[in-house]
């Protein structure tokens, strides 16, 4: 009977020390925490697969690791617009349909490059103090716009994804033909112009997405064009901040697996994990984001389900970012931007 006692401890000694290693990378703040909560910690004592996180999973990080052979991070995570980038530039394993089940994952969102793990948002926040209760507030984009009606300083990212976008329908194009017009010289020009309008009034053009929950929270804007869950975080923590769902530009995330990842395999395990509907599910308990499986709504109730962005009712008025679009005219239209921006 010792025998057998001993035998099933080592073979489960074994087992543990040869269940394998992962290394993490993603964006740090309260995004990261929602992910090691949501589904780090939980894959992790369920397979015994030893996490380690890092942070910053910039592409040329990316590519500096694949060209002198020394990648460090099995699984990476980042938006649509990186991925494709990325997918580019070769830095990116195929992923196949016999290595990751996806059959829950919503259609449009599939990609060969990188596994869906989430939906989130840019959209307009707001200061309460500023604009208090009872008082006319900030809605729209068009609002945003608005510095006769809504006056004080904003904020808006340093990056054009999303602001072009906001742009657009700020100036009154419609949801659907958002990208048929910034697709025209003309259309680009005007989305370009819309911006320039607006630089007199805008404070800080923001690297992190936690800045701009810094600014409304301390007073130094009095809007914000960002991240629905940073904003969510800040109200959570008490901080004089309202959303509005009236326009959204929401975007896929994703993880992905660089070339010459150590720990590939493992990878593959964290990407079935992350697509099952229950777990898919688990991110929103953690931050505002939504899930990307069909199934995952059986597991959000309701309360939980109006903080997300991709609840059938925030999605009236939303236009989905098309990463095919901004693979195509990331590198000029990014230029343009910081050329307009920095003066």
């Amino acid at each position: 009977m010792k025998k057998w006692s001993l035998l099933l401890l080592t073979m489960a000694m074994s087992s543990s020390a040869f269940a394998g290693e992962l290394v993490f990378s993603s964006w740090g703040g309260a995004y990261q925490d929602a992910i090691r909560h949501a589904w780090l910690t939980p894959f992790s004592k369920e397979t015994g697969i030893e996490i380690t996180e890092d942070t910053d999973p910039q592409i040329a990080k990316i590519k500096a690791m694949e060209d002198t052979n020394s990648m460090v991070w099995d699984v990476v995570s980042g938006g649509g617009v990186g991925m494709i980038r990325g997918e580019k530039m070769g830095l990116f394993e195929k992923i196949t349909p016999d290595m990751v089940d996806e059959s829950d994952i919503m259609k449009p969102a599939r990609s060969d490059y990188g596994i869906p793990s989430e939906i989130y948002s840019n959209l307009v926040a707001y200061s309460t103090k500023a604009f208090p209760k009872g008082k006319p507030h900030p809605v729209t984009f068009a609002d945003f716009w608005n510095v006769k009606k809504f006056p004080g300083k904003r904020t808006l990212p340093n990056k054009p994804e999303t602001v072009l976008e906001a742009a657009l329908m700020a100036d009154g194009v419609p949801v659907n033909k958002v990208y048929d017009v910034l697709s025209t010289k003309k259309g680009l020009d005007r989305a370009f112009n819309k911006v320039k309008e607006l630089l007199p009034y805008v404070s800080v053009f923001w690297s992190s997405s936690a800045q701009p929950v810094q600014m409304l929270g301390s007073g130094e804007v009095v809007m914000a064009f960002g991240s629905n869950g940073r904003f969510q975080n800040g109200i959570d923590n008490g901080l004089p901040i309202k959303m509005s769902w009236a326009n959204q530009v929401p975007q896929v995330g994703y993880m992905m697996i660089p070339k010459g990842a150590p720990d590939k395999a493992e990878a593959l395990k964290f990407f079935n994990y992350v697509a099952k509907a229950k777990n898919n599910a688990r991110l929103s308990e953690y931050v505002s984001y939504g899930p990307v499986t069909n199934g995952a709504w059986d597991y959000i109730d309701e309360k939980r389900a109006s903080r997300l962005p991709s609840a059938p009712k925030h999605m009236k008025n939303a236009v989905f970012i098309d990463t095919k679009w901004w693979s195509e005219h990331s590198k000029s239209v990014t230029e343009r931007y910081l050329k307009l921006i920095q003066g």
